[in-house]
């Protein structure tokens, strides 16, 4: 009789779950993932630290969990970086919010590429972002998002 109590408890926890998902479900819009920023925090031979800066947009009438943000950049042809970040946080309704993820490279064992790539530094180089944002936190969505342009490096270095 317990286990029979326990069996109809845990369907009837599962079955309102899963309710409240059709209901996100028929409004939900995809929220809008941007690239906002690019910081260089330091450079070294060895490596190189940057922070991406992301902002969500949430259109939808409810706030919308965020949980991880997974990204891979590309210079030219390269694999700059790829990784996860966790984020665990909230969008509001309606809103947006901000996030900032730590990004570490080494250019080390590209050194003859990127040299190549700095050759002329009036020659713009290509970047791409991809990556997508896990949202919810049971049954959540992922969403895509891709950026890419270009930027020239002579722009960057300073003149001695």
């Amino acid at each position: 009789m317990l286990r029979q109590a326990l069996f109809i408890t845990l369907l009837g926890v599962l079955l309102s779950s899963l309710g409240g998902c059709t209901y996100i479900g028929r409004n939900y819009e995809e929220p809008q993932v941007e690239l906002t920023g690019v910081e260089l925090i330091r450079a070294r031979l060895w490596s190189q630290d940057f922070v991406l800066h992301f902002r969500v947009q949430n259109p939808n009438d409810s706030a919308l969990p965020v949980r991880s943000l997974a990204y891979t950049v590309y210079l030219n042809d390269l694999l700059l970086s790829q990784g996860t970040a966790n984020l665990h946080s909230s969008v509001p309704a309606n809103g947006q919010r901000s996030f900032s993820v730590p990004v570490q490279t080494n250019l080390w064992r590209y050194v003859k590429d990127v040299g190549r790539m700095l050759e002329d530094p009036n020659q713009p180089i290509n970047y791409r972002l991809r990556g997508r944002v896990k949202t919810g936190w049971l049954f959540g969505r992922s969403v895509h998002f891709s950026r890419q342009g270009q930027f020239v490096p002579g722009a960057y270095i300073p003149e001695l």
